[in-house]
């Protein structure tokens, strides 16, 4: 589900391996969409964390919902599962394959957290705060309306309203 303007996106699914990289990919294309391209490699990192920790550690399933939020200049991605045990931050060891999930997180984000969700399981998110946007060719509001002459000399306005029209043409890059 896509909705504007809160620009929200919940995907549900199992935690298995085969899935943690297809929300990856889901998340990263959302965040493109949205214009937020800086956020993809830190988002994806995070999703892949906690998808991991529900793979390897939520009980009674593995089914869980990603869901990403940008409201107020903040993209907060949060996945719940029903697992109610709440995790915790390891200090693995120097030479352990696993275990920082949650450092990593708490080094590439802004904020994280985890609450209860009603008695049935967990909520674990992060935030990472939103780049201004990108200069896209149109001012961010209408500048020139029906009440003013607009930026061009008399003689420009003339000559653009005689001009016979062109063909339309667009553009779509891959």
């Amino acid at each position: 589900m896509i909705s504007e303007p809160s620009r929200h996106c919940t995907v549900e699914l199992q935690a298995l391996p085969s899935r943690i990289g297809q929300v990856r990919r889901i998340v990263s294309a959302q965040l493109r969409y949205w214009h937020l391209d800086p956020l993809i490699d830190h988002a994806a990192l995070g999703v892949t964390e906690l998808l991991t920790n529900v793979h390897r550690h939520a009980q009674p399933d593995k089914s869980c919902t990603v869901e990403i939020e940008l409201l107020l200049e903040r993209l907060t991605v949060s996945v719940h599962d029903h697992d109610p045990r709440l995790p915790t931050v390891c200090d693995p060891s120097t030479f352990s394959t696993s275990g920082r999930g949650l450092a990593l997180i708490a080094a590439v984000s802004e904020s994280w957290g985890v609450r209860p969700s009603g008695g049935t399981g967990k909520v674990v998110w992060f935030t990472l705060p939103a780049p201004p946007p990108l200069f896209t060719g149109r001012p961010p509001h209408s500048v020139y309306g029906a009440t003013t002459d607009g930026p061009f000399e008399p003689d420009a306005v003339t000559y653009l309203e005689s001009r016979t029209p062109s063909v339309a043409r667009s553009a779509v890059v891959g």
